[in-house]
C-alpha cells in the first residue's frame, strides 16, 4: 500500500514545478525586467530634460554676448562716425548734448556720456552731479589706451546716481526673505548690473577751459541697467521658449541675478508679481558663484521646482558677480512618469489577473488525467483489472496518454499473443505520433521566430517614434535659431554663408531620417488614398526620378511591360518603393550593367495578380546579407543609407497584401520581385 503513496507524492511534486513553469514568468520575472526597464528609462528621461535646459542655457548666454557685443560695436561707430567728429570739432557743447541724448534713445541705452582723463563730461542732461569715470576701470582703462571694450561691471548706487537719480531708484530693490538662501543681514540691494562699453575718442583742444594736448584723449562710455529691465528678461524667455516648445502645463522662465539676488526676471512670487528680490538657495549659490561651476539639474525656484540650469557672470575685472539662469517647471514631466508608471502597472495587474486564472485552469486540465492514472494505475496494482481512467474527451497529449492507458489495461487481459500484436501496433502507432510531434515541434519553433520578431519590430518601432519625437524638439531650437542668427548678423550673414548652408542640409537631413523613421514606426499614419494603375506606367514614371544616377554609369535600361490587369495601391508608395530597387541596383552597378524592369500578369496561391521585377547586373549579395536585407535599421551603405528603405518597402506591399521576395549571388547580380494581387 506504500506504492500509490509515493505516486501520489511525485503527482504533487509535478503540479507545483507545473505551477511555478507557468507562473514564474508572469509574476517573478517580468515585473523584474519592466523594473529595470522604468530605472533605465527614467535615467534616460532626465538627461534629455538635461540635455534641454542645457541647450536653453546655450541660447541665452549667446543673446546675452550678443547684447554685449552689440552694444559695444554701436558705442565704436559712434565713436568713429563723421558727423560725431564734426560735433566735437565745432565745440558747441548744447549740440554735443542733444546728440548724445538722441544717440542714447536711438540704441535704447541708459546713459551715454564723453570723459577726458581729468574727468570732465558731456552728455549728461540735466546734470545732478558728475559721473565718476575711474581709469582703474578695464573698459575705461582700455579706451584711454587708444581701443574699445564692453562688459559687465556692477556700479554702486552713488555711481548710478550720479549719472541719473532714475537709474539710481530702479537699481533698488527690497530683499525678499527666501526660504534656504545663504542668511544675510541686508535689506535691500542697491546696486546696479550694468553692460558698460567704452570707445577712444579724441577731443579737440578747448581753449575756453585751456584743455592741454595730454587731455585731448576721451572716452565715449555708454552703458544698459540690467535691475528690473524687464524687456531683456522677457526677450531671453521669448527666445528660450518659444510656444509649443514645452508641453501643456509646464512654464519656461528667465532670471538675472547680481550675486544671489534676482533682479530682473519672470518667475512669480504669486500672480501678477515678479520674484525680483528673492536669493537663489545656498547650495546653487555655492556651485556657481563660489566654484564657478555650470549648475544643470532640477532646483526649488521661489515656490516650485524646476529643471534649472545657472551659469556664472563674470564682470570687466575677472569676479564672479551674478548669474544667468532659464528653466522650466518639473512638475509635467514628473506627472507624466508617475503616469506612465502607473499605466505600466495597471496593465500588468490588469494581464496578470485575467492570465493567472487562465494558467491554473489549465495546469487544472493537465493534473486531473495525471492523477486519474495515478489511482487507475494503483488500483490494478491493488487487483482490480478492470480499473479505467474514463476520461471520455481527449483534449491533450495527456489526455491521451490516459486513453492509451484504458486501452493497454484492455489488451492486458487478452491473451499474450494479443498483447503482442497491440505491442508492434502501439510502436508503429508511437513512431507515427513522434513524427507529428516533431512536425509540430518545427511548426512551434517556426511560429515562436516569427512571434519574436514580431515583438522586436514592435518595441523598435515604439522607441523608434518616441526617439524621432523627440529629436524633432533640438532640431526646431536648431532651425530657429540659426533663422536668428541670420537676422541678428544681417548682411554679415554672408561670411559664413558656406557654413549656414551647410547647417541647413544637415537639419534637412535629420528631418528626413526623423521622417523615415516615423514612417517605419507608424505607417499606418503614413498611408495615402489607394486608386488604380497600369504598373508599366507607374514604372515609365519612376525612371524620371532616377535619371541622375543613370547619367553617372553606363547603365542600360530595358523595360518589358507585359501586364494586362491593374492594381490597387497609392501611386506615390508604389513610386517609392520602385525608386527604392531603382536606386539599390544602380547603387550595384557603379560603372556599367543593364537595369531589367518586368512588369507581367501572374497568379500566387490561386490568386490573380501581377508580378514587377526589378534586375540588376551589379555585385551581387552573399546568404548573410539576403538574410537581414529587410530588417529595420540593417545598411550596406554605412555612411549614406539609414536601414529603412527596404524595410518600409516590404512593409508597404505587405500592406497591399502582396509580397516582396529577393534572390541575389555573389557576382551575378540581383532580382527584386513584387507581387501585388489583381484590383477588383
Amino acid at each position: 500500500m506504500q506504492w500509490p503513496g509515493r505516486r501520489t507524492k511525485r503527482t504533487r511534486s509535478v503540479r507545483f514545478k507545473l505551477l511555478a513553469i507557468a507562473l514564474l514568468p508572469t509574476l517573478v520575472i517580468l515585473p523584474l525586467l519592466l523594473g529595470v526597464m522604468m530605472v533605465r528609462w527614467n535615467s534616460k528621461f532626465d538627461a534629455l530634460l538635461t540635455s534641454k535646459v542645457n541647450g536653453d542655457l546655450t541660447i541665452a548666454h549667446q543673446y546675452v554676448s550678443h547684447i554685449l557685443e552689440n552694444t559695444g560695436k554701436q558705442i565704436e561707430a559712434l565713436g568713429q562716425s563723421v558727423m560725431f567728429r564734426d560735433l566735437l570739432a565745432s565745440g558747441d557743447r548744447g549740440q554735443i548734448d542733444d546728440f548724445l541724448a538722441a544717440k542714447r534713445r536711438e540704441l535704447g541705452l541708459d546713459f551715454l556720456y564723453i570723459a577726458n582723463r581729468q574727468g570732465r563730461v558731456s552728455g549728461v542732461a540735466p546734470i545732478q552731479a558728475r559721473p565718476r569715470v575711474d581709469p582703474g576701470w578695464p573698459v575705461i582703462s582700455q579706451a584711454f589706451l587708444g581701443g574699445s571694450s564692453t562688459g559687465v561691471d556692477i556700479f554702486s548706487n552713488a555711481d548710478l546716481a550720479a549719472i541719473s537719480p532714475d537709474l539710481a531708484a530702479r537699481a533698488r530693490l527690497d530683499l525678499v526673505p527666501t526660504a534656504n538662501a545663504v542668511p544675510t543681514d541686508r535689506n535691500t540691494e542697491t546696486r546696479g548690473m550694468v553692460v558698460h562699453s567704452a570707445s577712444h575718442v579724441s577731443l579737440p583742444m578747448d581753449e575756453a577751459t585751456g584743455v592741454t594736448g595730454a587731455e585731448a584723449d576721451g572716452v565715449l562710455v555708454g552703458g544698459l541697467l540690467l535691475n528690473q529691465n524687464l524687456v531683456f528678461i522677457d526677450t531671453i524667455n521669448d527666445l528660450v521658449y518659444r510656444e509649443s516648445s514645452l508641453p501643456e502645463g509646464s512654464q519656461g522662465t528667465a532670471t538675472l541675478f547680481l550675486d544671489d539676488v534676482r533682479i530682473s526676471t519672470n518667475v512669480r512670487l504669486f500672480e501678477g508679481r515678479r520674484a525680483l528680490g528673492t536669493r537663489v538657495s545656498a547650495v546653487v549659490r555655492g556651485n556657481v558663484l563660489t566654484d564657478g561651476k555650470v549648475w544643470l539639474d532640477s532646483a526649488f525656484v521661489v515656490n516650485d521646482w524646476y529643471i534649472s540650469a545657472y551659469e556664472p557672470i563674470v564682470d570687466s575685472f575677472g569676479k564672479r558677480v551674478g548669474m544667468l539662469y532659464v528653466g522650466f517647471l518639473e512638475k509635467p514631466f514628473a506627472q507624466t512618469k508617475y503616469e506612465s508608471l502607473l499605466i505600466i502597472v495597471g496593465a500588468f495587474l490588469f494581464v496578470a489577473t485575467l492570465s493567472v486564472p487562465i494558467f491554473l485552469r489549465w495546469a487544472r486540465g493537465i493534473f486531473k488525467p495525471l492523477e486519474r492514472m495515478t489511482q487507475t494505475i494503483a488500483r490494478v496494482e491493488s487487483g482490480d483489472f478492470d480499473a479505467r481512467t474514463d476520461i471520455n474527451q481527449v483534449q491533450d497529449e495527456i489526455s491521451l496518454v490516459a486513453e492509451h492507458l484504458d486501452d493497454l489495461l484492455d489488451q492486458v487481459q487478452e491473451r499474450d499473443k494479443r498483447l503482442r500484436a497491440w505491442n508492434e501496433e502501439l510502436n508503429a502507432r508511437v513512431d507515427a505520433r513522434t513524427r507529428e510531434l516533431r512536425d509540430a515541434n518545427r511548426q512551434l519553433e517556426a511560429t515562436t521566430k516569427q512571434l519574436i520578431m514580431s515583438e522586436k519590430l514592435a518595441a523598435i518601432g515604439e522607441i523608434t517614434a518616441g526617439v524621432a519625437h523627440e529629436i524633432n524638439n533640438p532640431v526646431a531650437v536648431i532651425q530657429g535659431n540659426l533663422d536668428v542668427v541670420r537676422d541678428v548678423l544681417g548682411e554679415n550673414a554672408r561670411l559664413a554663408e558656406t557654413e549656414f548652408r551647410l547647417i541647413d542640409e544637415q537639419v534637412s537631413r535629420i528631418n528626413m531620417i526623423v521622417t523615415k523613421l516615423l514612417q517605419f514606426a507608424k505607417p499606418e499614419e503614413y498611408a495615402g488614398f489607394i486608386e488604380r494603375h497600369a504598373p508599366g506606367e507607374v514604372i515609365a514614371d519612376c525612371l524620371p526620378l532616377v535619371q541622375h544616377l543613370l547619367n553617372k554609369a553606363d547603365i542600360e535600361i530595358v523595360c518589358h511591360s507585359n501586364a494586362t490587369r491593374l492594381i490597387l495601391m497609392n501611386r506615390t508608395e508604389l513610386q517609392q518603393v520602385l525608386v527604392n530597387l531603382m536606386v539599390n541596383a544602380l547603387h550595384a552597378m557603379p560603372d556599367s550593367g543593364t537595369l531589367t524592369l518586368i512588369d507581367e500578369d501572374a497568379e500566387q496561391d490561386g490568386k490573380r495578380g501581377i508580378l514587377i521585377s526589378v534586375r540588376d547586373t551589379g555585385t551581387g549579395m552573399s546568404a548573410e546579407i539576403l538574410g537581414r536585407i529587410f530588417d529595420p535599421f540593417y545598411t550596406t551603405k554605412r555612411r549614406e543609407g539609414t536601414g529603412l528603405g527596404l524595410s518600409i518597402s516590404k512593409t508597404l506591399i505587405d500592406r497591399q497584401g502582396g509580397q516582396m521576395t529577393v534572390e541575389s549571388e555573389p557576382g551575378q547580380g540581383t532580382v527584386f520581385t513584387i507581387w501585388l494581387p489583381e484590383a477588383t
